[in-house]
């Protein structure tokens, strides 16, 4: 009996460490491995500074020549590009034209200084949107011997003298807001030159810059806007003799093309081109465009204000 008790304790004993055995090893919680065991990586989303895809790039701009010609737009629009993202395509030629582009759709966006022509555009539905963006003002400049003795005039009174003497006056007669104002003071002064045609009215056809040089060459007397006169003033033999007058505010608006006109225009571009013309820093460039060469603004930014307020 005793040797059958003494085999199943032994066979007890065998069991139970073949069980040991299968069991699973725990390892050892030692420093080392605290120590050196990552923590579990929680993603963090990074926000894109990507700019969402534009519909279209490609943005059209319409403009008189004078932004073009007095460099201001050399400035502005590689900043609308940068911060925008749109390429633009700028077409400067009077305002008239201008506007005849946005009533046959081709053109998105336009900045002009032609308030009368702007509003009837607005009026015929051609503009969705139309913003005040800043002024500068006419001038008349001659040669410095002034022979038909303008100097100090009112612009009425300058183009009577001018007429008197028939002295050669130079026009644009493009269209253009410029040419616009002309017209508009000669009709004040009772008399027709663009109709009666004498032989010192020279009619050019072109942009600001190309008149102020015709006119500088032929020393005859325009009319022009001061920033296109100061950026060119040392290529001319012209000098300023009437100014300061105030029938020779020269507005400038932002003017979206109507999309109900003309459903392919790029209206999401032309809003932030207006959106861009108008904000803070974007006034604040063109307050200071032209102070440190010229020693004066060569445009008066006008966001904050009202067509009221400059007497439209």
């Amino acid at each position: 009996m005793k040797p059958s008790l003494s085999l199943l304790f032994s066979l007890l004993m065998i069991f139970a460490l073949a069980l040991g055995a299968c069991a699973p090893a725990t390892p050892a919680l030692t420093q080392a491995s605290v120590a050196t065991e990552a923590p579990t990586q929680v993603p963090i989303e990074v926000p894109s500074t990507e700019k969402p895809a534009l519909t279209n790039p490609t943005l059209i701009l319409a403009t008189t020549t004078s932004t073009q010609d007095s460099g201001l737009l050399d400035i502005l629009i590689p900043l609308f590009e940068a911060e925008s993202g749109y390429t633009v395509q700028t077409i400067a030629v009077g305002s008239g034209q201008a506007m005849e582009m946005g009533q046959q759709g081709n053109a998105d966006v336009l900045l002009v200084h032609s308030p009368t022509a702007e509003k009837q555009f607005m009026e015929d539905g051609w503009g969705k949107d139309r913003a005040l963006v800043m002024h500068n003002d006419f001038i008349i400049v001659g040669p410095a011997d002034d022979p038909a003795k303008i100097k100090g005039l009112s612009a009425i009174d300058a183009f009577k003298a001018i007429a008197q003497a028939r002295a050669t006056f130079v026009a644009r007669a493009d269209k253009s807001g410029t040419s616009t104002k002309e017209l508009g003071i000669w009709k004040k002064a009772e008399f027709d030159p663009a109709a009666e045609k004498p032989a010192w009215y020279i009619e050019t056809g072109q942009g600001m810059g190309a008149t102020l040089t015709i006119a500088s060459e032929k020393n005859g007397y325009t009319l022009t806007d001061r920033a296109t006169f100061l950026a060119n003033k040392s290529n001319l033999q012209l000098e300023i003799l009437v100014e300061g007058d105030k029938s020779l505010l020269n507005v400038y608006h932002v003017i979206t093309v109507n999309p109900d006109k003309w459903p392919k225009v790029n209206y999401e571009g032309a809003m932030a081109f207006l959106k861009f013309m108008t904000e803070s820093s974007t006034q604040d460039a063109i307050g200071k465009f032209g102070v440190g060469k010229y020693g004066q603004q060569l445009f008066i930014p006008d966001a904050d204000k009202s067509d009221a307020d400059l007497g439209l």
